[in-house]
């Protein structure tokens, strides 16, 4: 019995030894993140089921609608942008992604600065000005194909609402208090929006992602005009094609 003892204590041991191979995968204490050390878990952060809140700064451009003949190519900090109008975009998208390959979610997007026409006269004959701004509010959908350690390219749908409002302001008469009324009269125009975007994102830190996102939208507006009492009408109708490019700053939050 005595000699068998050496075989009995390497058996014993083998358990230990095995559970010490390197190339097995390991947890850390929490449980949460795998430790190992293959190239195959650089993405894991992004690939597991989070939501995420984006933040957005962009430019929104309508290539064939300017506001008005005597204005064109919109009013953005870097110029004039085609022959349509152009403005600056923001907006915030609320995401969850729920597998490896797909996100879901919704978000809201508004021009903050509109164009403004100063010459607009309108049919009173007064001196006015006509601005006109846009309120988009929907829903989106991506697929993300490509996948390389904390970047990602994904592509995607969105559809929606947009509301557009045109303001026309008399710059003439004295100034009255608002119970008494005001110098500017809204007409706004409301419809449907469907898109195709393609965007990327980089998850530069444990929960924060950089990204850059395009949309090209149709909207479907009503193709008959509303007008003020006094002849103010909308200046969109029918279909119209929408551009915007972006960059978002989101932050993670995994489940």
């Amino acid at each position: 019995m005595r000699a068998l003892w050496p075989l009995s204590l390497l058996l014993a041991c083998a358990p230990l030894v095995a559970r010490a191979d390197p190339s097995e995968t390991r947890t850390s204490s929490n449980g949460l993140e795998p430790q190992n050390e293959s190239p195959a878990y650089d993405d894991w952060l992004l690939r597991r089921k989070h939501t995420l809140a984006e933040a957005e700064v962009g430019m929104f451009a309508l290539p064939n609608a300017p506001i008005s003949a005597s204005q064109r190519g919109g009013n953005l900090p870097i110029g004039t942008v085609g022959h349509g109008d152009a403005t600056l975009l923001t907006g915030m998208h609320l995401l969850y992604r729920g597998g490896s390959d797909w996100v879901l979610g919704a978000g809201a997007l508004f021009a903050p600065l509109p164009t403004s026409d100063d010459q607009y006269g309108g049919a009173s004959g007064l001196s006015r000005t006509h601005a006109r701004s846009y309120l988009w509010i929907g829903g989106e959908a991506r697929y993300i194909p490509l996948h390389y350690k904390s970047v990602e390219g994904w592509i995607g749908v969105a559809v929606g609402e947009i509301v557009v409002a045109d303001r026309f302001t008399t710059n003439a008469g004295p100034d009255v208090p608002p119970v008494v009324g005001t110098k500017t009269v809204t007409v706004s125009t409301e419809g449907g929006s469907v898109g195709l975007q393609l965007g990327g994102d980089w998850l530069f830190a444990d929960r924060l992602v950089l990204g850059i996102a395009g949309r090209l939208d149709h909207w479907i507006l009503p193709t008959t005009p509303t007008c003020s009492a006094i002849g103010d009408c909308s200046t969109l109708s029918g279909p119209v094609s929408e551009i915007e490019v972006g960059l978002r700053l989101g932050y993670r939050l995994p489940l």
